[in-house]
């Protein structure tokens, strides 16, 4: 039981590790000013906010908290970006389910689109519910020149022990797949994709400026997120393999669903991703109900709204206390539709 979890959870978390290097990669080299059209374009705003949150991972949530507390973006948009965003939880979700995580993340698209707009229509900023902000953003100057032409070869003779690492965890990860020792046994989309990715990981790490590589990759994704998904991500398949070997877990789920959407929900106001993890897992065991997965969904939003304590608590309350409602919501009528229908 334990090697195989560990295989499974290190299997997920280089997936992980792997797509967070690429999305990070893309988003450093994708910055733009485009904070006034946003203000002028109350529909822009929810429609970026639903695709941010819909980007695996909490950089969408991130910047959509950095506009909001700066005024750039609404508070339906900062609803908008909570339902649509699963955290680090959607790259796992992608290595274990990835059609029906597709249609989980189209379906929280959608539900973000519709509350962030009902939400500004309801809730007017100077409300006990949304507290005004008036700052302005700023936009630093810095800028990465992220595939150094004429530096590559100098920067591969003379490596730093962050960029060795990053290779030979990637060249393992790389080799462990070839040869079956990770992910599917066969070679399917998703094991081509797997290896595809890690592959442009491997090229993003031997190529990226030095500081790129050490602020960006080593500092933010392995030093912060990596050590905390593959321990959640390993608690979560042990706790859920011995459940499942001494428990009849599925039965007592089916009998007692209000039950546990109620739990689903409260365990989703916890501003970490890894919590989350446990129904991810029993969706994936086929233990879990599709409502109860999307209603966690909606009112977890991993630890994209942790920044948002530090400008505004009333707006990280009021947020939190929205998407619950919502998750509460969605999950009941799910269930209705599942007896009626």
């Amino acid at each position: 039981m334990i090697v195989e979890t560990t295989k499974h959870a290190l299997m997920i978390t280089s997936f992980v590790f792997v797509m967070m290097l690429i999305i990070e990669y893309v988003n450093v080299q994708t910055r733009g000013d485009w904070q006034e059209s946003l203000k002028k374009y109350r529909w822009m705003q929810y429609v970026l906010a639903a695709i941010l949150g819909a980007t695996p991972g909490c950089l969408g949530a991130f910047t959509v908290v950095a506009l909001y507390t700066h005024n750039v973006v609404s508070f339906g948009a900062l609803v908008t970006v909570m339902i649509a965003t699963s955290g680090d939880e959607a790259f796992v979700m992608l290595s274990m389910f990835p059609g029906k995580t597709v249609l989980l993340t189209l379906v929280l698209l959608l539900l973000g689109l519709g509350a962030g707009f009902l939400t500004d229509i309801f809730f007017k900023p100077g409300t006990i519910v949304v507290q005004k902000l008036d700052q302005r953003l700023v936009f630093h100057d810095e800028y990465c020149v992220c595939y150094p032409k004429g530096e590559i070869l100098n920067q591969l003779r003379n490596l730093t022990l962050q960029r060795g690492l990053l290779i030979i965890i990637l060249v393992l990860f790389i080799l462990a797949l070839i040869f079956d020792q990770l992910g599917p046994h066969t070679w399917n989309w998703i094991k081509v994709t797997f290896l595809a990715g890690s592959f442009v990981a491997l090229f993003i790490a031997s190529t990226v400026p030095r500081h790129f590589l050490e602020e960006h990759l080593w500092k933010h994704i392995i030093k912060v997120h990596i050590p905390r998904v593959f321990l959640w991500t390993f608690g979560a398949l042990l706790l859920m393999a011995i459940l499942l070997q001494y428990l009849d877990l599925q039965a007592w789920i089916k009998s007692n669903y209000l039950t546990v959407l109620l739990i689903a929900c409260i365990v989703g106001l916890i501003p970490e991703s890894g919590p989350h993890m446990i129904f991810v897992t029993l969706f994936a065991e086929g233990t879990l109900s599709f409502g109860i997965l999307l209603a966690s969904s909606v009112v977890q939003d991993g630890h994209g709204m942790l920044p948002l304590l530090a400008e505004s608590k009333r707006a990280f309350v009021s947020v939190k206390l929205i998407n619950f409602f919502i998750g509460l919501l969605v999950g009941f009528a799910w269930y209705a539709a599942e007896i009626y229908f």
